[in-house]
């Protein structure tokens, strides 16, 4: 018999999304779910998330669609790579949308964790190969999958639109989302890795978005080879951003694709790798500001 008790369905789903808000996928980096842990606790980051879900319901989301487009209607590349990322990720395929030029992100993801939405900016995909867009929209999966979007909708919103919230909580609650996505970064770009299966193509997309614009005349391939040692990069100038700096990502997306998880999930052997926990604990002492 069909069990039709929708008010335990929807119980039941908020507790499936509590707990991958508390927990993060396999894949995610530790020292990520254990700061989102701590702002439990934390006021200015708890009413910047309800304020920001008000925001969002109110009059966010449909700024946002009036402006986009559906990718699945107008972008079948982008489409095309949001739909293989799902796939490598085992995810349904998200609302994924276009915006124009202007757009302050090249690509991010919006919404709620019942109502997410992906956003890339309609300039990205001309500079990124089909490798490199699937993982890319793999890197927005992965906040989807770990339970990081009322986050970092909170942090797009708090950096973009401040009036919108009480003034006193803005700076408290956005340097306290900042130190977040900067390990947040970490787990999206294994998802990125999981989502396209290829370690170069994932590490030219990070190169690529890094630079922006400047990435046509960049000599990829070869900051790949020799990027800028990891280690004693960046200190204070990183607590003001929302990614750790590029050698820092690069290194722990290479340690974490020479681990015993990823090997597992290509269907390698994984005798003698390295685990999870123990490339967590690496990139723990790699992302330290002090």
């Amino acid at each position: 018999m069909i069990d039709f008790d929708f008010a335990r369905y929807v119980n039941e789903r908020r507790g499936e999304v509590v707990h991958r808000a508390y927990t993060g996928a396999t894949y995610a980096f530790a020292g990520e779910r254990k700061l989102r842990r701590s702002f439990i606790g934390a006021r200015p980051v708890t009413m910047a998330i309800e304020a920001t879900a008000r925001l969002w319901n109110d009059r966010a989301r449909d700024e946002l669609l009036a402006t986009a487009a559906k990718a699945s209607d107008s972008a079948p590349r982008i489409w095309a790579a949001a739909k293989r990322a799902a796939a490598g990720l085992k995810l349904d395929t998200p609302s994924v949308y276009v915006a124009p030029a202007g757009w302050a992100a090249a690509l991010t993801t919006l919404g709620t964790d019942e109502q997410s939405y992906v956003v890339v900016r309609d300039d990205v995909p001309a500079a990124l190969t089909d490798d490199e867009l699937a993982a890319a929209l793999g890197h927005q999966l992965g906040h989807i999958q770990n339970g990081h979007v009322p986050y970092v909708t909170a942090l797009h919103y708090v950096s973009h639109a401040a009036a919108f919230y009480v003034r006193w909580m803005v700076q408290p609650a956005t340097m306290a989302l900042r130190a977040w996505a900067r390990r947040a970064e970490i787990t999206c770009d294994r998802a990125a890795l999981l989502a396209s299966g290829d370690l170069e193509a994932t590490l030219r997309m990070m190169v690529k978005l890094e630079l922006g614009g400047k990435a046509a005349d960049f000599d990829v391939a070869g900051y790949l080879r020799e990027p800028p040692a990891a280690k004693g990069v960046g200190k204070l100038a990183e607590l003001f951003r929302t990614n750790p700096l590029l050698p820092k990502r690069i290194t722990a997306l290479r340690a974490f694709a020479e681990g015993a998880l990823y090997a597992s999930a290509r269907n390698l052997p994984t005798d003698g790798l390295p685990s999870t926990d123990a490339i967590d604990k690496q990139v723990t002492d790699l992302l330290s500001l002090f």
